[in-house]
């Protein structure tokens, strides 16, 4: 199945966590970095793309999981355990928009 079509409140959002950056970045380190919009529950349902959160490439879908950094793809559990559940990761990034 395709993606559908984000809606302008979904637009708003991930242009939105795009300039805030890497979550895991941002919390754990306190660095700004490009990120990549990962769907907690995929891209196909309405309200999807709402829920996502900014990951670089290294914490999104690297495929590593080292000392340094645990990528989402294909360690969810492992990310998760180190991170925070996504869920978790959905919630702070909420207040961290709202605070901007």
């Amino acid at each position: 199945m395709q993606s559908h079509r984000a809606s302008k409140e979904e637009r708003e959002w991930m242009d939105r966590i795009a300039e805030m950056g890497c979550v895991v970045c941002l919390k754990f380190l306190g660095l700004t970095t490009p990120p990549e919009i990962h769907h907690i529950e995929g891209k196909v349902k309405e309200g999807s793309h709402l829920l996502t959160i900014p990951l670089c490439h290294l914490h999104h879908r690297s495929g590593q999981d080292t000392a340094a950094f645990t990528s989402r793809h294909p360690f969810k559990s492992r990310f998760e355990e180190r991170y925070g559940t996504e869920q978790e990761l959905l919630e702070w990034t909420r207040k961290e928009i709202d605070r901007r």
